[in-house]
């Protein structure tokens, strides 16, 4: 092999992998918001979530993405364990689609001869004004690139029957047993390590096989091996999660483990199984024949092959899953028994709830992972809210500090989980989203600076509450009672606020009367107080500085209404369903 043909391989490869993850991408912003449904089919039954798990990683092309995506909702706490591990076993099963296709497509149909004319189709499509005719370009030219490269790396790859010796050299490795069987087994996992995906592993063992380079029976042990190896995306995303984020990827690890291992024990009969299957199914000879030998890339022996190694990669994850589905809720308690949560965890209020793994492999879902932390955002505020009505019916001063304080914290902690979603928006918004996500993200940004405001809010009442102390001022049982109907009515428009952040992030939001009509309550609460005491000042002189404290808390209410109206009129502009 020369040094241009070697690099002209590293180059195919290269295309086949940037065309994956365009095609995965496309195919993502195409799905939408349908695969944000989608995920909500996950439930506690493990059958539901193998049957979810399936569709998304069908859909988007990537195993990799589902249980990257699935550790990052674990982590967020919006799938149990139990439920995660179904998923995964799913996206298993999922992932033997792009054996399918490449082993069909790739080799048989050779759609390569018409990958330059879809790309053209990809161009004239991605220049639409359309934002899905984009995406459906992508994913047209990212399909294209998949199998160019695939068909560069066939091209690229020496016939060995051409040099003797070191096709001798190779089959070699075949010819120890048990060993060459483990041997195969171990590089199918570097290599899947190597190139972080499973697929790209999948297509190098189908070319080896297909150019006779290996037998049929080593290439199903690399096609073993890359089970295990396609497990390390998972555990890497996991390794800056929380316990039950890190337990999901060792779930994954285990189910793909075991598989391999009673694979490998039931290794001769379960190979004579695909060898039949492949045999009636398809008509062709049976590649676990001890005679049988590819003997060129295009004869039947070459099909069968193929066909047979697609065939045990299907097997394999269909019946482990059908094995394992039964033991989930074991499978929990050994990881749960493995990595053991801190016995004292201490929880910081400020640290971020849904997003604290990353970045997810799907930019579209990580926009809904954001929504959730905006929606948890909302609630803290409530908190602070609460604290603040506290504080003005507190009359003992060390009780009064304490929540004093607590605003304080909050105001900090507003600061925090601004600063934290908008880097983590900043990341979404680097990677290709679709239109309509990009329009949400900025519309998010402004969200996020409102319930920040509104943080400010409750620091700002305990400000005035403490400068009322320190002149040695006190509300009266009206005034109290006055702003205990206000800072009820601002909890109200809280609730509001938050229904509504929650019916958008769901697709079920229709309209936002009820954040007016909160609105419009708050304006006219403070109107009618603050033009009640101007009254009280002009007939009966009642203490001036003490009205201007009641009037700023006043006036700082219903600038919380105002924060809360802009959040509702902003997801009234990008995710209300029309």
């Amino acid at each position: 092999m020369s040094i241009l043909q070697f690099f002209t391989l590293l180059g195919a490869l290269g295309m086949f992998l940037y065309g994956m993850n365009m095609m995965s991408s496309g195919l993502q912003k195409v799905a939408g918001d349908r695969l944000r449904k989608f995920l909500s089919a996950m439930t506690s039954n493990p059958f539901k979530g193998v049957l979810t798990g399936l569709g998304i990683t069908s859909v988007i092309q990537s195993s990799s993405a589902t249980t990257v995506m699935v550790v990052s909702f674990v982590n967020a706490g919006l799938l149990t364990l139990t439920q995660s591990i179904g998923v995964i076993m799913g996206a298993n099963i999922g992932t033997t689609v792009t054996a399918w296709l490449v082993s069909w497509l790739g080799f048989k149909a050779d759609i390569s001869i018409l990958a330059v004319p879809l790309m053209l189709l990809g161009f004239l499509f991605s220049n639409s004004k359309k934002d899905k005719h984009k995406n459906i370009g992508e994913l047209i030219v990212g399909f294209s690139l998949l199998f160019l490269g695939l068909s560069f790396m066939k091209e690229s790859v020496p016939d060995l029957r051409q040099t003797p010796e070191v096709l001798e050299f190779v089959t070699s490795w075949a010819a120890h047993g048990f060993g060459s069987i483990l041997l195969f087994l171990a590089f199918g996992t570097i290599l899947t390590l190597v190139l972080q995906s499973s697929s790209a592993t999948m297509a190098i063992t189908l070319i080896m096989l297909s150019m006779g380079w290996i037998p049929f029976n080593m290439a199903c042990a690399m096609v073993l091996g890359e089970n295990i190896g396609t497990t390390i995306t998972a555990n890497i995303a996991a390794s800056v999660g929380n316990t039950s984020a890190k337990r999901a990827a060792l779930s994954h690890t285990i189910f793909n483990v075991f598989g391999v291992v009673w694979a490998l024990v039931l290794f001769t009969p379960f190979l004579a199984l695909v060898g039949k299957i492949t045999e009636v199914v398809f008509g062709l000879p049976n590649p676990a024949d001890e005679g049988f030998v590819v003997s060129d890339s295009v004869s039947s022996t070459s099909t069968a092959a193929l066909y047979g190694l697609s065939m045990l990669h299907t097997l394999f994850n269909v019946i482990n899953t059908l094995l394992m589905v039964w033991f989930t809720k074991w499978i929990a308690k050994a990881v749960s028994w493995i990595i053991r949560a801190p016995e004292t965890q201490e929880k910081e209020i400020f640290k971020l709830k849904y997003i604290s793994a990353g970045p997810l492999a799907t930019p579209e879902l990580c926009v809904e992972q954001a929504f959730d932390e905006i929606i948890h955002f909302a609630q803290i505020s409530k908190t602070g809210a609460q604290y603040a009505k506290d504080a003005i019916n507190e009359t003992d001063s060390d009780k009064f500090e304490e929540l004093r304080g607590k605003l304080v914290k909050y105001e900090e902690i507003s600061d925090r989980i601004e600063y934290e979603i908008a880097a983590f928006l900043n990341g979404v918004s680097t990677e290709e989203i679709s239109e309509k996500t990009s329009i949400r993200v900025k519309l998010m940004y402004k969200i996020i600076g409102e319930l920040e405001s509104l943080g400010d809010s409750g620091e700002t009442i305990s400000r005035i509450l403490s400068r009322r102390n320190i002149n040695k001022k006190t509300f009266d049982a009206t005034i109290v009672k006055n702003l205990n109907i206000m800072a009820d009515a601002v909890a109200m428009a809280y609730d509001v606020m938050i229904h509504n952040l929650t019916a958008a992030h769901n697709g079920e939001l229709e309209n936002i009367t009820n954040a007016y009509n909160a609105e419009n309550k708050l304006n006219t609460l403070r109107d009618n107080f603050r033009d009640a005491v101007i009254g009280e000042i002009d007939n009966s002189g009642k203490n001036y500085q003490i009205s201007v404290y009641y009037m700023d808390i006043l006036n700082e209410y219903e600038r919380m209404g105002d924060f809360m109206i802009n959040i509702s009129q902003n997801l009234e502009q990008g995710f209300i369903n029309k």
